[in-house]
């Protein structure tokens, strides 16, 4: 194994999680708004959004989340609110040596911004 190439995500509301995904950083690859499937890049990988409005063939609600690395945490953290959207944690440094927050996309999945903190 040397990687995740993709994670894909379902969305009851394409044209929102387009707009979240992209206000705050993500860069569109292809698809969008009115897509069934959009994807995102992620460095040298890939986040996928596929349309699914029948909440029966959506994965439960609470599933973990996706940790996406980040030069500079706090200045992630102010453009997603400047970007209008609510995080769910505020910076913090955590004991296992990364600083982070988490927030929620339109569908509910949870995204964590960390950088690796400078040893000592």
């Amino acid at each position: 194994m040397r990687c995740i190439s993709a994670v894909t995500l379902h969305t009851a509301d394409m044209a929102a999680s387009v707009h979240f995904y992209e206000a705050i950083g993500f860069q569109r690859l292809a698809g969008g708004p009115d897509a069934p499937f959009t994807t995102l890049a992620v460095g040298s990988g890939y986040l996928n959004l596929q349309l699914e409005p029948d909440p029966l063939n959506r994965p439960v609600a609470i599933w973990g989340r996706i940790i996406f690395w980040v030069d500079d945490v706090d200045r992630q953290h102010r453009r997603v609110l400047d970007a209008g959207f609510t995080p769910t944690t505020s910076p913090a440094d955590a004991p296992w040596g990364e600083r982070y927050f988490h927030v929620r996309d339109p569908d509910g999945h949870e995204l964590s911004f960390a950088t690796p903190l400078p040893p000592g």
